[in-house]
This record gives structure tokens, sequence and C-alpha cells, in this order.
């Protein structure tokens, strides 16, 4: 009975100064990996001089684009946060009719990039652009952000004291308000963080919709040659707002005490307000992923773009597509797992320091990542620019941190007590790892590649920026016919890109399953 609970005892973090040096030593050098961009984008800022830095950020273009980006930013932060507590509650707290139904559909506008949903709203509406479209568009794609973390923090708030605040005299609103909304605040900031990262980055979405933000600034800067600098200067810039929102995030980020609950009892909604709730759930699917399907599907049934699809090309983006998402998903877990079992293992100020360098990635944009490697291979290593190796890099450096986050949750949920029976019996760490460890912590470990792999499926400015001559991936292709209002002929691209992301998405679904069933 003692071994059986000490089999079920989870590992416990211990002191940084217990970790072994060789791990400390490995674990900076794959976190170094994430911030290698932003010191080298860093000192070409430096380069350009602080009169070159005063001048442009002065410029009357510069503080519009920062406006334009800052803008967009909040307004569909605020109205993710609102709209998307408001559909966690409807489905924690209301009985409707599919039940866990409505979780799936809030979910759907994840497996949709935002230049897809923005590609789909251009073939419905032509003449749909500017701050208005972008803001619909965004606010659909990342409602999800937000609405699927406060509907898992509901299922753990406690009932009591929304129910002692409804005796008291207090409406549903107001009972939510003052009992509920304290305890799951932290994950509706954590979710509003990554809609506002998420908007501050997007190109795609923005470019198509011809609303100028940064991004579009800084593509258009680079696209000058004459004008590199500037290009560096509001990368410089996109990354202080990315990194100011992640200061703010934590700083205002609550902690919330365990306590035991009781279960909140679901509400049964009157038959005159059902269509009201469900226009509130339905409102993020339907802009980010009905409505785009079916701009997709009209310009897939027309006869002419049947005939003019370009199979060897479409063929050849579909190859691109997948062998970069397996070679960026191998190497970002390879770089992931010392830091991730760094993390799971001990802690301690360099501990955090390493993993908070590992997660970097996070906040910077996509294009930011893209420009500053360009700058940088051509510097410091020109053999490798417009290479497999550089964009692969930039993949790593950009979705590091989804694998560093799966990989260290499984690893701390290995049990101290098999790995302490497994060295009693003669193994080695490596061979420990290989048939303890790494077995319990492999369904998490998966789960990480697959994010990896699909998120590397649906980006699109550091591809545009890094990929060799003669590769072109789904997302590209889709980003050249698109620009150019090809809208047919983008369609096979569009929808290659949709089916090829659904494969590891039930994939991702059956490996979570597996590792509930481990646990």
């Amino acid at each position: 009975m003692t071994l059986l609970k000490a089999g079920r005892r989870r590992t416990a973090p211990r002191p940084a100064a217990g970790a072994p040096p060789w791990l400390l030593v490995v674990a900076a050098l794959c976190a170094s990996v994430a911030a290698i961009p932003l010191v080298y984008l860093v000192v070409r800022a430096a380069d350009a001089g602080l009169a070159e830095l005063v001048d442009t950020l002065l410029r009357e273009r510069v503080l519009r684009l920062t406006l334009n980006s800052v803008g967009l930013a909040v307004a569909v932060t605020a109205s993710c946060l609102v709209l998307g507590t408001a559909v966690a509650w409807v489905i924690s707290r209301i009985r409707m009719p599919g039940g866990p139904t409505w979780l799936l559909v809030t979910a759907l506008p994840l497996a949709v990039p935002s230049y897809l949903a923005a590609y789909g709203w251009m073939v419905a509406i032509p003449s749909f652009n500017g701050f208005f479209a972008s803001w619909l568009v965004m606010t659909a794609v990342c409602l999800p952000y937000v609405a699927l973390p406060v509907a898992a923090a509901l299922r753990g708030a406690s009932g009591d004291l929304e129910a002692v605040a409804r005796t008291l005299g207090s409406g549903p609103v107001g009972a939510f308000r003052a009992a509920t909304w304290p305890r799951v605040r932290p994950a509706a900031t954590a979710g509003a963080l990554l809609v506002a990262l998420y908007t501050l980055s997007d190109f795609g979405a923005v470019s198509m919709l011809r609303f100028q933000t940064l991004t579009w600034g800084i593509n258009s800067a680079y696209g000058a040659s004459f004008d590199r600098n500037q290009a560096a200067l509001l990368a410089l810039v996109l990354v202080v707002l990315a990194l100011t929102v992640v200061a703010g995030e934590r700083k205002t980020r609550g902690q919330v005490t365990a306590t035991a609950t009781r279960t909140v009892p679901m509400h049964t909604v009157r038959r005159r307000w059902l269509p009201v709730v469900a226009v509130l759930v339905l409102a993020s699917p339907v802009g980010g992923v009905f409505v785009p399907v079916a701009g997709l599907v009209s310009k897939l049934i027309e006869a002419e773009t049947i005939r003019g699809i370009d199979v060897p090309r479409l063929l050849g983006a579909i190859g691109a597509t997948l062998g970069l998402a397996v070679a960026g998903a191998f190497v970002a877990v390879i770089l992931a797992l010392p830091i991730a079992v760094l993390a799971a293992r001990y802690r301690g100020r360099i501990v955090n320091a390493i993993e908070s360098v590992g997660y970097l990635g996070h906040a910077l944009p996509g294009i930011v990542v893209g420009l500053s490697l360009v700058f940088f291979s051509l510097a410091v290593l020109p053999t490798l620019y417009q290479t497999v190796v550089m964009l692969v890099f930039a993949y790593c450096v950009l979705f590091m941190s989804k694998a560093i986050g799966s990989a260290r949750s499984g690893l701390a949920a290995v049990p101290e007590g098999l790995i302490d029976v497994s060295r009693s019996l003669g193994l080695s760490p490596l061979a420990t790892w290989w048939r303890v460890i790494g077995r319990i912590a492999a369904p998490a470990i998966g789960v990480g590649a697959l994010l990896v792999g699909i998120a590397i499926m649906k980006e699109l400015p550091a591809t545009l920026l890094l990929r060799p001559t003669g590769i072109s991936t789904l997302a590209v292709e889709l980003w050249n016919r698109t620009a150019v209002l090809e809208f047919g002929s983008a369609a096979p691209y569009a929808a290659a890109l949709v089916l090829l992301a659904a494969v590891p998405a039930f994939v991702l679904s059956g490996i979570r399953g597996f590792a509930k069933e481990e646990e």
C-alpha cells in the first residue's frame, strides 16, 4: 500500500541548486534560441542610431500605424473579453439542447487562420475592408481564446458565494460579478493576453482587409530595399507593444486558492430567450468558420475553378506544408524537452529565467521573427539565407513555447515513486527516462508536437520572408492569389489547408483521450 501511494505521488519541484549542471546548460542553450531574433533586432536598431530612431518614431505615418495597431488590439480584446465571458457563462450555466456540443462549436474558430476567415468574407462581400471589417474578423477568430478558459474556470468555481449573493437580492449579473468573476478573472485575463498578442501580430487578415497596421508597415518597409532600417525600427516598436501587453497581464494576473465547491445548478432558459442565447453562442463560429467555408465552397463549385486547378502546384504546396510542419514540430520538441524537464523537476530564479526566455517567442509576432532572421542570416550566416534550415529555425522560435507548456505538464505528472523504484532496480537515468518517464509523458509531448505542427501549417508572414525560392506552402499560395483578388484560384489551396489542418486536430483529440485514460 505504501508503494502504491508512492507511485501515485506526483513529482514535487526541487530547488534549482539540485539540478544537474549539464541540464541547466543544455536548457539555457535551447532557450537562447528564442532570444536570438530579439537580440539581433535590438542590435540592428541600435546601429541605426538614436537620431534615426527618434525621427522614425515621430513620423506621422508611423504614429498612425501604431495607433491603428493599438486601437484594433484594444477593440478586439475588449469585445472578446465581454462576449467570450458571456458565451462561457451560457455554455456553463444554461441547459440547452445539444449539451456539450455547444462547447465544441465554440472552439471551431481556432482551426481557421485569420487570413482564411478574411478571404471568406471578401468572397461574400468584395467591398469588405477597413477597421470594422478587421475588428469583426479578428473578434470572430479570437473569441474562443477567452471563452474556453473561462468556461473551464466556471466549472471549478464555487457556487456557494453566488447562491448567497442571489439570496441577498442580487440579480444573475450582479451575483456573477461579485462572487464568481474574481475566481475566473485569471483565466479571462490570460485569454485576453492571447487575443491581444494575436491581434498585434496579425498580418494576413489586416493586409487582405486593407487596414494598415504595424505589421503591414513592416512588410512594406522591408519590400523597399532602400529602407530596411525603418523595417527594423518598426519591428522593434511592435515588439515593445507585445512585451508591454505581456508585462501588463502578469501584473494584473490573479491567483485563486482552490476550495471545496458546490456545483452550480444549470438554469433552463425560457423558450422565448433561446434564440437570443443561440445567436450569442453562434456569432463567433458563424463569423469565423461558416461564412469563410461558405465562400470557399461557392468558389470551389464554380466550373472555372475546377478546370483551372494546377494539380502539380497544389500537390507541391501540400507536400511542402506537410514536410515543414513535421520538421518544425520535431525540432521544436527536441529544443523544448530540456527546458520542460528543468521546469517540471526544479524551481528557482534560474529555472524561471530559462523558462521565461523559452516562452519569449510567444510574444514575438511572426513578421518580426522573419524580418530579424533575414537580417541575422545575411549578416552572420549568409549561406543559410532563404534555406529550409532558417525557416524551420523561425518556426521553432515562434512555436517552441507550445511544446514547452505541454511537455512540462506531462513530465510534472509523472509519479515520483515510479522514478525511485526504477532507479532502485538498477536502471540508469537514460533507461529510466526511456522506459518510465518518456512513456508516461509521451501523450503530452505528442500533443505539443501536434500543436506546433498545426501552427506551422497556418503560419504566413515568417514563411513569406524566409521560404527558399521554389518552395511554397498552402498559406503562401492562398496569400499570393488573394492579394491580387484571384479568389477562384485561391479556393483549392484554402480547401486543402482546412482539410490538412483537420487531420492533426482529430489525432490531437485521440491523444488527449489516451492521456486521460492513462491518468
